[in-house]
């Protein structure tokens, strides 16, 4: 597969709901809020597959990388779906590609690039993916 831009390319949606706040003066969900949704919905996903409360574990994901391909505008009020798959599951990180959809359009609003690398919680050096997250992000790596 190619990678994934329509929201049936993704394997999992998650559901965000856009806040007054999240809107700038131009009337469009301003573009860090973007990468608050990455972050959002990869957690959220994350919590809700392994379980788990990820803060609890003995390696934790840090964000390394982010980067946004901005293709048209979100608003408020509204839901944004936030579709998920990953790229790349190496030892110690993930890449995910994250689509950010509003309305009934398949078409995505932004393409996101959302890297965690995983540390020891304690002395934040590299560690191996914990096999909780390994099992849950496992099913949604595109070929």
């Amino acid at each position: 597969m190619s990678q994934p831009r329509l929201r049936t390319d993704f394997g999992v949606l998650r559901t965000i709901t856009t806040r007054w706040a999240d809107e700038d003066v131009y009337g469009h969900v301003n573009n860090v809020v973007y990468y608050s949704f990455f972050d959002t919905a990869v957690n959220g996903f994350l919590i809700d597959a392994t379980g788990t409360d990820i803060r609890r574990l003995d390696a934790v994901g840090l964000v390394a990388e982010t980067q946004c391909e901005f293709l048209r505008e979100l608003g408020f009020p509204g839901d944004v779906q936030a579709g998920l798959a990953v790229t790349k599951l190496g030892t110690s990180s993930i890449v995910y590609r994250i689509g950010l959809f509003q309305g009934d359009t398949d078409e995505p609003a932004a393409i996101g690039r959302f890297v965690h690398v995983y540390v020891d919680a304690t002395t934040r050096q590299v560690t191996p993916i914990p096999e909780s997250i390994r099992a849950a992000v496992s099913p949604l790596v595109i070929p």
